[in-house]
């Protein structure tokens, strides 16, 4: 598991770019909170690919964005599942629960999907969470109740089922360098709105995409390759 960003206000950059992950913040209080220094930084906020997306590794993602600031910006794919993994087989082979308990694992979080976070540290996990449940010094309060924690604790937590209520495990994050995110935005490769955390946890990661533009008022079949922000 990978530590994740750092704050807005630390002079070092708050956000993973895509070549590298991000470090640990030391000493930092917990929870953290993401903090907005501006009117156009995104922490909070959905991604959503707009038909013009050069990148085919993002077609029709939907990212939450968990840390912007003009050093960069980190976020989650949440409508993408990883690749023939479950989250109980994850949890026995990363040794977070023994093989024996599998059953109960399936009962427990069978629901839950692994996410294929983005194209970054694919090999790291990161998980999405209500903010019932914090680590100290390791969970991130991004906006709107949701959180981010990247250390095995959470798991372990969540597989004795004393975890937060609503997660998603994401494997891998999504990264730009600074002024990337605006520049791609810029020209029309990102429509940008307003998160649903209920959107977040959903387990109908086909139906995310067609659900997140409809719920800011854009229909797909219309959607046009026109910049603009909702």
């Amino acid at each position: 598991m990978a530590s994740p960003p750092h704050r807005k206000s630390d002079p070092s950059p708050s956000a993973p770019r895509r070549e590298s992950a991000s470090s640990e913040d030391p000493g930092q209080a917990s929870p953290r909170r993401s903090s907005l220094l501006g009117p156009d930084f995104l922490d909070g906020q959905f991604l959503v690919a707009m038909p013009g997306m050069a990148d085919e590794r993002f077609a029709r993602s939907v990212i939450y964005i968990c840390a912007h600031s003009a050093d960069g910006a980190m976020g989650i794919i949440v409508n993408k599942a990883a690749s023939d993994i479950s989250m109980p087989d994850l949890l026995v082979q990363l040794d977070v629960a023994p093989e024996a308990d599998a059953i109960r694992l399936r009962e427990r979080v069978g629901h839950m999907p692994v996410l294929m976070g983005g194209p970054v540290e694919g090999r790291r996990g990161f998980v999405l969470h209500t903010d019932d449940f914090h680590i100290q010094q390791s969970t991130l309060i991004i906006d709107d109740g949701i959180c981010l924690t990247a250390t095995v604790e959470i798991l372990r937590a969540i597989a004795s089922g004393e975890g937060p209520a609503s997660a998603v495990l994401a494997l891998g994050y999504a990264g730009w360098q600074a002024g990337q995110l605006e520049s791609e935005i810029m020209a029309n490769g990102w429509l940008n709105c307003p998160a649903d955390p209920e959107l977040i946890f959903n387990t109908d990661l086909d139906a995310k995409y067609e659900r997140a533009l409809r719920a800011n008022g854009i229909d797909p079949a219309m959607l046009s390759m026109t910049a603009g922000r909702a």
